[in-house]
Formats: C-alpha cells, structure tokens, sequence
C-alpha cells in the first residue's frame, strides 16, 4: 500500500481553504523554525495549516475570527463525531453527494459542476445560518456545510456577520472527508488551546525563553479577502512590528511571513523596519508566489517578494 506521500512527514492539510494559506510553503518554513519548542503560537492562524504542523509541547491557535475559533473547538470537542453531523445537514437541504450518485443523477457535468443543482438549496442553508439564533455546535456544523458547498471552499462575513460567499461547483467528497478526519485526529492528539485575542492584547508574559511565535497577519500591500475593508492598516502594521520587537526585547523567538514588494508595490513601512533592525534580525526570501498562472510573469513589477523575517540563528 502506497502512503500519502505527506503522511510520512506527518505533514496534514487544514480543511478550511484560508484565504492566504501556507499549506504549500510549509516544506520551506518548517525547517527554518526552531528545534524543541515548548510553546508554539500561531498569532494569525486561520485554517491553522501552520499550526497543526508544528512539533511543540503546547500550542496555541490564535485569530479574530471567532468563527473560526468555535470551529476548531467543536472539531477537538466532538471528533469523529462531527461527521455524521455535516451529513445530516447535507441529507436535510438535499445538497448534491456526487462522489455517492455521480453528476448525472443531478443533471450535472464535472466540467460546468454541481452550482445549477446546489443553488438554491445552498442559498436555504446560508439564509439559516444566518437567522439561527441557537449558537452550538449544529450551528457550526451548519457553517462547516456551508463552507463545503461554497465558492472555492472559502470563509467569508460581511460587515453583520452574515456568510456571504456563493455556491461553488463541487461538493462534499472522500477526500475533503479525510482530510477533514485527520485534521481532527491531530488537534485531539496533541495540547492545543484555541485563542481568540487581537495580537496587541495577546499576554506574552505566558511565554518563555524556549517559546516561539509564527506572525503571518493579513498583507498591507496585496488585496486579499481581509484586506479589502481596511481590515488591516498602515497603524496595525506598525503595532505588530513594535509587538515583534518587544518579543524580541523579551528573549522570545518569532518568525514573520510578509511580501516585500508584490504588483509594483513596495511595504516601505517593513522594508525600513527591516534596515533598522538588520542587526538582530535576518530575511530570508521564499520560492512562491500565490499567483495560479500557468505562465511565468514577464513584468518584474508583478513578481511577489515573499519572506520570512526571523530573530533567531537557523539551527
């Protein structure tokens, strides 16, 4: 029997496709973090592909997004039994199971997809989940659902808090299945704790000499998702490079994903924090770009200057 060429790594995918995820960088960061951490803090986490990767003794997810906070607590709490709850919704709205019946049944194809099909039936279970005034663990399931049959599988609230993306063209399948089951065997194999604080009120005095924070807040200079809202600005990034420095000043090691330069923009604010700061702390340039063209930029203007900014010597 062949193993899933990231088991032996005991590498595992978030289920939740965040927007921003560093699922693919992990085999270039992970090395670069320190050996034997005791407390690990993912201060940005969201779908936690960095998180759930981490050899420590304790870690600790962290976002603002209290979504995303109920969620992986009802993954750790109800474990397997978290599935048959998202099939019960899925056989409740009668949302499409194309890996059971095939796209036929539903007068579907793979290319166009399931979306003619699961349209309204998605539309009835977003309307719900935004009414549901009952805040447990079904509620989140619902969310969960939602996030399977929705627009490339992503998260995303407008400003009332209501889930606003529209339907997708796949559905819920084996795969997705497992993946989600492994990502729910490790948050209950290890110490996880969920936390949902903005990073300026996150207490570092809980932290230690051997603890060891991984930064990668929203970009100030692309337009993804959170960050088309002012959601983060010039003042935010400022705050977070003046809470690295006070780890730092704490002797606590950190690592800060960032782009430099991305489109024919340029974070004058990182560039010259960098510079100032070039003495304690060293940049080291990552091979990705989040750009899925199947053709190599020609504009060097359009090129993202992806980095890790570390306090540490590499081990």
């Amino acid at each position: 029997m062949l193993l899933d060429k990231d088991t032996d790594l005991g590498i595992i995918q978030s289920p939740l496709n965040y927007t921003g995820g560093k699922f693919k960088l992990l085999p270039q960061i992970l090395p670069l973090f320190p050996k034997n951490i005791d407390i690990f803090v993912d201060l940005f986490c969201g779908g936690a592909n960095v998180g759930v990767n981490v050899k420590s003794n304790r870690t600790i997810l962290n976002d603002t997004d209290d979504n995303l906070t109920y969620l992986f607590n009802m993954f750790k709490n109800l474990g397997s039994d978290f599935l048959p709850l998202v099939d019960e919704i899925i056989e409740k709205y009668q949302l499409s199971q194309s890996s059971k019946y095939g796209y036929d049944y539903y007068n579907c194809d793979s290319n166009t997809g399931l979306a003619p099909y699961n349209k309204d039936k998605f539309l009835k279970l977003r309307d719900d989940f935004n009414n549901s005034k009952d805040i447990g663990y079904y509620h989140y399931a619902m969310l969960y659902t939602l996030i399977l049959y929705s627009f490339n599988n992503q998260i995303r609230f407008n400003s009332n808090g209501h889930f606003n993306l529209p339907v997708g063209k796949r559905d819920y399948n084996e795969k997705m299945k497992q993946k989600l089951q492994k990502f729910i065997d490790r948050l209950k194999e290890k110490d996880y704790k969920f936390s949902n604080q903005d990073f300026r009120d996150f207490d570092i005095s809980t932290l230690n000499s051997n603890s060891f924070v991984y930064a990668d807040p929203p970009y100030l200079i692309t337009c993804a998702t959170y960050n088309e809202q002012g959601g983060w600005n010039e003042t935010d990034e400022r705050d977070l490079l003046d809470f690295l420095n006070d780890l730092h000043r704490n002797n606590i090691k950190f690592a800060l994903s960032n782009v430099l330069r991305s489109k024919g923009k340029e974070n004058s604010i990182l560039i010259d924090w960098i510079q100032r700061n070039s003495d304690k702390y060293k940049v080291i340039n990552l091979n990705y770009s989040y750009n899925n063209s199947n053709y190599q930029t020609k504009n060097k203007n359009e090129i993202t200057e992806e980095v890790l900014i570390i306090n540490y010597g590499v081990q």
